[in-house]
This record gives structure tokens, sequence and C-alpha cells, in this order.
């Protein structure tokens, strides 16, 4: 039987550039996100190219009642899960401390924090039962290195790794490996939801640099799942070559 990889998030983004991976290596896919048109279409297309199977679970993670009855409400054989791609996550304004906008907060505490424990946890009691699997939590280097006007949005992404050291620690006794992978400036949606539709802003942000891509995280991801079953990857910070952490970058000049 096909291995079984669910990914939230999954409409955009680094979701999406692993569901392609995922499924060109002869993977079941498990999609989730909230734009269930954009799920189907993605799961439509890859069937079609590479003769695998694709179930669409559509939910916000923010959702608590939503997350855990959408995960137990999977056929059977789809609760199998061998590889979780905890990925759902945003970034919502760039303000300083004592400006920033209260829903922004809240909206990314709620998906970043709450809504990715929730999707651990539901996934991880699956797991358990079988004694393995992959967690694979979707980071930031904002979560290893503040900066100016990062405040909530770094805090949300430290207590992702937080929770990812937690995870690994108590998952040891059910044999299931638990990864954090960090990235850096990678050009996806990402900054346009974070500028809230200011595309030239949202493009600034890789001014002289060449930025990683969905697909360069995709693969990364996608090799920590290919180790040998006693080897994890436990923390991973991806950055292209012209960054080094959060705050330093070394630009070309713009002309």
């Amino acid at each position: 039987m096909s291995r079984i990889v669910m990914i939230t998030g999954a409409s955009s983004g680094f979701g999406k550039a692993c569901a392609e991976i995922f499924a060109s290596n002869g993977y079941d896919v498990i999609l989730n996100g909230r734009r269930k048109d954009r799920l189907e279409e993605l799961c439509r297309s890859l069937e079609k190219r590479y003769n695998m199977a694709g179930y669409v679970l559509p939910f916000d993670v923010r959702d608590q009642q939503a997350v855990f009855e959408s995960v137990k409400s999977l056929p059977a054989g789809w609760q199998n899960i061998d590889v979780l791609i905890n990925n759902a996550g945003l970034a919502l304004g760039r303000d300083y401390f004592e400006e920033a906008n209260l829903d922004d907060w809240n909206i990314m505490v709620d998906t970043n924090v709450k809504g990715f424990a929730y999707v651990a946890q539901a996934v991880a009691q699956l797991m358990v039962k079988r004694k393995q699997g992959h967690i694979i939590n979707l980071g930031s280097v904002a979560g290893k290195q503040v900066y100016e006007r990062g405040n909530m949005y770094c805090a949300s992404k430290y207590a992702v790794d937080a929770l990812n050291q937690a995870m690994r620690i108590d998952m040891l006794r059910h044999n299931i490996k638990v990864t954090g992978i960090h990235p850096g400036a990678a050009v996806t949606e990402f900054s346009i939801v974070r500028f809230k539709g200011d595309e030239k802003t949202a493009d600034s942000v890789y001014n002289g640099i060449n930025p990683l891509s969905a697909k360069d995280v995709a693969d990364v991801i996608y090799y920590c799942t290919t180790l040998p079953p006693h080897v994890c990857i436990d923390d991973l910070i991806l950055t292209c070559t012209r960054q080094a952490d959060g705050i330093y970058f070394y630009r070309d000049e713009i002309k």
C-alpha cells in the first residue's frame, strides 16, 4: 500500500510544493486548507499526473472542533498517515509593537500556535496507535531570532520551535520522528498576505537577493523523510545564500 502524507495549508506555497513532490514520489496525499476549490483542483491534477490517490480534507486549523472531527472522519485506510507536514500558518502586518493591530495578533496566535498544535495532536493520536510516523513542523527563522516589527509573528514562531522540541521529546516513546524546518526568505503568497495585498511592498522584501522558492523548501522537507528509520533530523534552518538569519542579508545594489 502507498504511503500517506497529510499536508495542511496545501492550496499554495510550501504546502502545494510539498504535495507535488510527495505525489511524484508515489505518496497518496491528504490535502488540507480552507479553499476547497483550490484543493479539489490540485487533487485532480496530482491524480492525473502521478497516478496516486488524493483526499481533500478542508477545514480551518483555528477551529478546534473541526480539526479533530475532520481527522477522525477520515476513512480507515486514510488514517494510516505516515507523514504530517504541519504547514498552515501566516504573518499579518509589520507594525511596531505599540501600533500593532490586535486582530492581526489574534489571527496569528490562533493559526500559528493553537491551530498548529490542534492538527499535530489529532494526527499524532493516529500515529501513536501504529507506533510510527513523522511529524514535520514548519517554523521560520523568525522563531530563532526576533527582528524589528516582527513582534507577535516572531512570538508565534518561537512557540512553534518550543512545541516542536516538546513533541520530539514526548513522541520518543512512540517511535515517532519530529522535525522542525525553519525557512528564511522564500517567494510564496506569504508576503502578499502579510502586507494585505500590497504586492509592491511584498516584492520589495526580496530586492537584491535570490530567495528560496517553495520547491526548494519542499525538496528539503522530502529529503528529511527519506532517511533510514533510525535517523531523524530534529531541527533545520534553511536560507538562501545571501541570508544569514532573520536580520542579516547581503543584497545587490538596486539600480
